[in-house]
């Protein structure tokens, strides 16, 4: 262990994702059995800014891996996107002695992180920060995998199934909206899953027709009377597109927008798991001396990547999970 590293600061920011309790849990108790102090910082960047903070033990994250939400609390902080901001957040660095910081969240902590470390340097302070990747959406590009996917996923899919014991009941459609602004991961994992009838994601141009309602024809045709249809916040507005089924099919759909509620609940055994690791690999990497990284996973491993290298990756988006939901809904449900 680095004896320079004598107390560290940990924080969640940005969206919530089920998973960060555990991540956290996990920092604290890697620090505390290096010998490391940890100090939460709550509500985000903002709370780096404000002096908002709670000294933190082995027991102080007690019972908190299966909660899901952050019992640090979080925000995002527009006046940490900003020098001065992020000027007040140094000072309060200082003020309590830090020697690193873990953030965990998703793209937008990260770039926070990384202009932190940036304009750590200029200013000759010694200060670490290493990120923990924790969004429901799955889309950092460093990371095949972000905690929170996996509850995020079996949440909207209990939903749905419930869903689709009331559509069967009717013979109706049901149309339901998931999130995924930016990113199609969650939209067409879950639709795989349940055995959507269309699956619609911002990866992949949307073609009304061929994408919506060929593909309640062609299930009609086989014999359904119930159809099922998952779409991404980014793809387009559930309310919008159930609107168009009414009008070029001619039945009377239902609307569901999952919203928040995949937010919440309480994480998975993978979430709880792999935030656990990251947070010790987290902490082991700043008490080794590998300051500015981000923990991620990469072909099942856990790693450490230089955070101005992670954050330059791009992740490809498996098209070939969009051909195993075609074949299976070339024949109907």
């Amino acid at each position: 262990m680095s004896s320079q590293v004598k107390r560290i600061g940990v924080l969640t920011s940005g969206g919530d994702a089920p998973g960060m309790n555990a991540a956290v849990r996990g920092v604290v108790r890697t620090a505390v059995n290096q010998g490391i102090e940890c100090v939460g910082i709550r509500r985000g960047w903002s709370g780096l800014i404000n002096s908002d903070f709670v000294q933190l033990s082995g027991s102080s994250v007690s019972h908190i891996i299966d909660k899901g939400g952050t019992m640090l609390y979080t925000a995002r902080s527009l006046e940490f996107m900003q020098h001065e901001g992020r000027e007040k957040a140094i000072a309060t660095c200082k003020l309590l002695g830090l020697d690193g910081i873990v953030a965990i969240g998703g793209d937008g902590t990260f770039r926070g992180a990384l202009a932190l470390s940036r304009q750590i340097a200029e200013s000759g302070h010694k200060l670490e920060v290493v990120g923990i990747p924790a969004t429901i959406d799955n889309d950092i590009g460093c990371s095949h995998y972000t905690i929170g996917f996996d509850t995020a996923c079996n949440t909207a899919i209990e939903c749905i199934d419930k869903l689709r014991d009331t559509m069967q009941s009717h013979e109706r459609c049901s149309v339901v909206e998931v999130m995924g602004r930016h990113a199609g991961y969650l939209a067409l994992y879950v639709g795989i899953a349940v055995g959507a009838t269309a699956v619609l994601i911002p990866e992949r141009t949307v073609d009304f027709e061929r994408d919506v309602v060929e593909k309640i024809r062609r299930a009609r045709l086989a014999g359904s009377t119930h159809y099922m249809v998952v779409v991404a916040e980014g793809a387009g507005s559930a309310i919008e597109i159930g609107k168009r089924i009414h009008e070029e099919v001619g039945i009377d759909p239902r609307v569901t927008v999952l919203g928040h509620i995949q937010r919440g609940g309480s994480p998975s055994a993978r979430d709880r798991e792999t935030a656990s690791r990251m947070g010790y690999e987290a902490v082991m990497a700043l008490a080794q001396g590998r300051g500015n990284r981000i923990i991620a996973t990469r072909d099942g491993r856990i790693v450490d990547l230089d955070m101005e290298e992670a954050l330059a990756m791009t992740k490809e988006f498996d098209m070939d999970r969009y051909d195993v939901l075609e074949a299976l809904t070339n024949i109907g449900n």
